[in-house]
């Protein structure tokens, strides 16, 4: 019998195998059995009389917690085993924080071990209260984008969402004692950056190797990321093949939206903030890979990813307010929504990437529809070309889009855009509808 998740076969009792009893007792508890050999046979141990003392009392005063250590015999051979229950509090060895992942023990770090201590004491890293923030500082933006994709995805009544921003935040669970969580600051705050550096969104364009084209940086709310980044992605990054069914103009993206998209939410929800490390989106010619720095759930590989698995986001709380919002659902289902539209779309299926603490997912376009070569031939050729196809695609997508954010969008003056949008407006094209503040633009 092979070593399992809850079982180790040891030759002879070394004090150092007190580390692989910590291990088990912050995991789910197991059995360590002395003087077997490493299929399990019995081989026999020598002084067994005085390890059933020494070792309980060695567990008792290096990790303060209580063992069952049982004598055994098979065969006319003693040996030893130790019982091991699932700790509900953190044990340590020395200072060091070991847990037992599958058949190896492993050492607690940085990352990994400040989730495993919150974890212990009942916190997710995102549930954190924090000082020196109040309702009142948070943005009215990040709340209105809130509350409109909540409404239009059905997620939340109108009734639900027409209450203060303070009961909203208590409505999402998302206040402690009166105090906001960090998932309140990550999601409505317009500077998270000011407490949690690196919560933003890179995204980069790539010639040969390593040679970086141009650039942009998406700061903000995470609800203001979300918001911004997939559009920024299509109309700056990506071009269309241009196709006509009949008179009818069709434009395929190399990339299917709703894989790219689901990609990129899942970064945000999934991200580990304490990292302090952006997101980031390398965008090639013949890939675009998005990565996030993570804290992979015990046991999980690339193929649990792959498998249906149960949905068990690192942020909760910020899961939570994206699902409320419309953009995810709760089921574990965004890979599998991914793979499903990319076999759609004709194109191969992302490839995922596990580093020690990050994970990346690789896309490839389709052949024939690549991403630009350069930010000129992007924006003259692309752009200037159909920048009034850009702008209704804008005004199709939020009605109450301000020319400011659809000049940020397509990378151009907000005075060209005034200028245009002015055109077709006296072409008939679009129309202005209600006033400067509640008004919205209306394709005729």
């Amino acid at each position: 019998m092979s070593e399992s998740q809850n079982t180790e076969w040891k030759e002879s009792w070394r004090d150092e195998y007190l580390k692989w009893i910590c291990g088990f007792a912050n995991a789910q508890g197991g059995k360590i059995y002395i003087g077997t050999d490493d299929n399990g046979n019995v081989i026999g141990v020598q002084d067994s009389k005085k390890l059933l003392e020494d070792i309980p009392n060695k567990v008792r005063d290096i990790l303060g917690i209580i063992v069952d250590v049982n004598l055994l015999t098979q065969d006319g051979k003693d040996y030893i085993e130790i019982c091991v229950n699932p700790s509900s509090y953190p044990v340590n060895y020395k200072g060091e924080y070991h847990y037992r992942s599958g058949s190896t023990k492993q050492l607690l770090r940085g990352a990994a071990l400040t989730e495993f201590l919150l974890s212990k004491t009942g916190y997710k890293w995102d549930a954190v209260p924090m000082d020196g923030v109040t309702v009142d500082d948070l943005d009215k933006e990040s709340f209105d984008i809130f509350r409109r994709e909540a409404l239009r995805s059905g997620r939340m009544t109108e009734e639900d969402l027409n209450m203060s921003n303070e009961q909203l935040l208590d409505n999402l669970g998302l206040l402690e004692h009166g105090k906001l969580k960090r998932a309140a600051i990550l999601l409505f705050h317009r500077n998270p950056e000011k407490w949690i550096t690196g919560a933003y969104i890179k995204i980069g364009y790539f010639g040969e190797g390593s040679d970086l084209r141009y650039q942009d940086e998406i700061h903000g709310s995470l609800f203001i990321q979300a918001d911004r980044v997939i559009e920024l992605i299509y109309l700056k990054y990506m071009k269309a093949m241009i196709s006509y069914d009949n008179v009818t103009r069709i434009e395929t993206y190399p990339l299917p939206k709703a894989a790219v998209r689901e990609a990129v939410y899942n970064a945000i929800i999934h991200s580990n903030y304490a990292a302090l490390v952006p997101i980031q989106i390398r965008i090639h010619e013949d890939a675009i890979y998005i990565s996030n720095d993570c804290v992979f759930p015990v046991g999980w590989t690339v193929e649990t990813l792959m498998e249906r698995h149960r949905s068990q986001p690192y942020n909760p709380n910020i899961a939570n307010g994206f699902f409320r919002a419309g953009y995810v659902e709760t089921w574990g289902r965004g890979i599998e929504k991914i793979c499903e539209s990319c076999k759609k779309h004709g194109v191969s299926m992302p490839e995922y990437t596990l580093h020690l603490e990050d994970i990346m997912v690789k896309f490839t376009p389709l052949m024939g529809a690549k991403v630009p070569k350069g930010q000129n031939d992007t924006l003259d050729g692309t752009l200037n070309g159909t920048l009034e196809e850009k702008i209704l695609f804008a005004i199709k997508k939020n009605s109450h889009v301000t020319q400011s954010k659809i000049a940020l969008m397509l990378d151009c003056s907000e005075r060209k855009v005034k200028r245009l949008m002015k055109m077709m407006q006296e072409d008939g094209v679009i129309e202005r509808v209600g006033g400067r503040r509640s008004g919205q633009w209306v394709i005729k």
